[in-house]
């Protein structure tokens, strides 16, 4: 019960840094530190009911480490280097620097037709001054590149077969709260189904994303982009959540084909045998 609640503590104080941190790094007005507080409080308070008590809700895989915890270092790296980045502009440094200059980089090398970076761009308003266009460019740029990090380091461990670890029980319930395995159709083809929708989600969300903004304001204005509040949590959102997605996917098919596997060996122990499940 107290390693328990230690842990949702620890847990709380970080995603609180993590809302906080744009606004600690770069002045903003008294207001939108107001808003940010409460979110912030928000947002803690909901971790530690989640991670202290013994029964789920609404967070999946708690149990199921390092997949929300490589998660959470994803977008913190992505809001703490967006955030450096921005600060620049206040605070010259030498590595706020070093980071715009990667980004610009790596934002020209994903820069070409029809890629979310350049549906981005164009999805500007005319008057949008050039400074704000490469710093929107260099942030996605640095961000695109955290979130693949993160995938190729995931897809390594399932390669490996380090998750959801060897060895141990992978209670459904607990990791997939909001899963209901006992509806539906064969609890197996309906993970693979929400696998593969997922993913198909996490391809075409950096896509839409900029279609579905420059639809629904007709362009980005230039008070929205050099605001570097909204900047740092655009871009953030805009490839974490894909990122996210990709992950999820991927963690449902390891799943189904986890529970396929100890079919099979029931199926080889015979009717008489019983194996203790997945």
């Amino acid at each position: 019960m107290i390693a328990r609640f230690t842990g949702a503590f620890v847990r709380m104080v970080l995603v609180m840094l993590l809302i906080a941190l744009p606004s600690m790094l770069i002045e903003s007005a008294s207001d939108t530190r107001q808003i940010i507080a409460l979110l912030a409080i928000f947002a803690g308070g909901l971790v530690l009911v989640e991670y202290g008590s013994a029964y789920p809700s609404l967070i999946e895989f708690r149990d199921a480490a390092p997949y929300n915890r490589l998660r959470f270092v994803m977008l913190f790296a992505m809001v703490a280097i967006l955030s450096l980045i921005a600060r620049g502009d206040l605070a010259p440094s030498l590595l706020s620097s070093l980071l715009l200059r990667l980004g610009e980089a790596l934002g020209q090398a994903i820069d070409f037709p029809f890629s979310p970076v350049r549906l981005m761009t164009g999805a500007l308003a005319p008057e949008v001054a050039a400074e704000d266009l490469e710093r929107l460019r260099a942030g996605a740029g640095i961000s695109f590149l955290i979130a693949l990090i993160c995938l190729v380091f995931f897809a390594a461990l399932m390669r490996s077969g380090r998750w959801p670890g060897r060895g141990t029980s992978f209670n459904v319930w607990v990791n997939l709260p909001t899963f209901d395995p006992t509806a539906g159709r064969d609890v197996v083809y309906r993970l693979e189904r929400d696998a593969r929708v997922n993913i198909l989600l996490g391809f075409i969300l950096p896509f839409l994303i900029p279609l579905f903004m420059a639809q629904a304001a007709g362009s980005l204005t230039s008070a929205a982009v050099s605001d570097p509040q909204m900047m740092i949590w655009g871009l953030a959102s805009w490839c974490f959540l894909p990122a996210s997605l990709f992950m999820r996917g991927i963690a449902m098919n390891r799943i189904a084909a986890m529970i396929r596997e100890q079919r099979r060996l029931a199926d080889l122990a015979g009717p008489g045998r019983r194996l203790m499940p997945a």
